[in-house]
């Protein structure tokens, strides 16, 4: 058999040439497959609700009361904060310099001099700072500048706009999305292939409410405690903790940094009240909470969690580390339905 090798290296070259063009448009299109994963990510999130709905009226009516309290949440938690965080930036740009000298008069960075003195002089770091972010230029560097600050909030909005849109057709339409799905499969194995998509999606559907449920009871916990302390902002810094506790594993404690520097500004016997507070929730969220909650949405060993999470944080960010649990415990379905049966099975 003669072998044409014009022919084989133009194929070749084609074939690269046509992966290429493929990964170019995949990268050029990055934004949009980002905002698709997410508002689907959130139809089934959505979806158990939806379901429960159903049982006592058309499932029409079960997507709009969903769709309708996910936007007045959202809504109202921007009316909530944006005016805090108005409030609040306003304050310190006007205070500033006395909260400057508050905090580096006070006991505890006067200790904290007379411990380091011989290393560092903290007073001077404290006012380096202070000169640092009173620069309005300063501010816009580290933005970017101020077209690329105000492109990111345009972006942001037209963002958070696309994903409700998407999301809400995907919620309308996901059983008839199914649907077709399972068209593309064979018939013989198309039940199987059915219940293994059902239990997929639902495990992601269950731990979406869960995740939702863990960064809820931090979010109003937190909202009580900081307001019984005398936190600054307990509202916007409730809103911080709900946030963060939606990204598993290092969210909460993240947040928990955030706010406890902030109560570094009302006092420090306020901040270690608030670092006493959030190392015992974090206890109480790691061997109460969260085995309660998730254990019942997704059934995944602790070790695939860290794992998981770490990896999706790796190579998405916090989006990864948002998906990476429900990818694993979709994972861990397919192989106990699908692989391990394959190997069970006798010749």
């Amino acid at each position: 058999m003669r072998v044409n090798a014009f022919r084989i290296g133009l194929v070749g070259g084609l074939g690269v040439l046509l992966s290429i063009l493929i990964g170019g448009v995949i990268t050029q299109l990055s934004t949009v497959l980002i905002y698709i994963g997410v508002a689907l990510f959130l139809a089934l999130g959505l979806d158990p609700l939806v379901s429960w709905l159903e049982r006592r009226m058309p499932r029409p009516l079960a997507i709009v009361i969903v769709f309708a309290a996910v936007i007045g949440i959202f809504v109202g938690l921007a009316f909530a904060v944006i005016p805090l965080v108005v409030d609040q930036a306003s304050y310190l740009v006007k205070n500033f310099s006395d909260i400057v000298d508050e905090v580096t008069k006070s006991d505890f960075v006067t200790g904290l001099q007379g411990v380091v003195g011989n290393f560092v002089d903290i007073d001077k770091a404290v006012q380096d700072a202070a000169a640092f972010f009173q620069d309005p230029d300063n501010l816009l560097a580290l933005g970017g500048g101020l077209l690329a600050v105000g492109s990111g909030i345009a972006s942001g909005a037209t963002g958070a706009v696309i994903v409700l849109i998407l999301t809400l057709y995907f919620l309308a339409s996901l059983r008839s999305m199914k649907k077709i799905t399972y068209r593309f499969v064979p018939a013989n194995k198309r039940l199987a292939f059915a219940s293994l998509t059902e239990d997929v999606t639902g495990a992601v559907g269950r731990y979406v409410v869960g995740q939702i449920g863990l960064a809820a009871i931090n979010g109003v916990l937190s909202l009580i405690f900081l307001t019984i302390i005398g936190a600054p902002a307990p509202a916007l810094l409730a809103f911080i903790a709900f946030l963060a506790s939606l990204i598993p594993l290092v969210g909460t404690l993240s947040g928990s940094i955030v706010i406890i520097l902030v109560c570094l500004f009302a006092s420090p016997l306020t901040a270690l009240v608030a670092a006493i507070y959030y190392v015992i929730y974090m206890q109480l969220e790691a061997y109460f909470l969260s085995p309660r909650i998730m254990n019942r949405a997704v059934a995944v060993p602790g070790a695939i969690v860290v794992i998981a999470a770490v990896a999706g944080g790796t190579l998405g960010s916090v989006l990864g580390a948002l998906v990476a649990i429900p990818i694993a415990a979709s994972a861990i379905i397919i192989v106990q339905k699908v692989v391990f049966p394959k190997q069970d099975a006798k010749v």
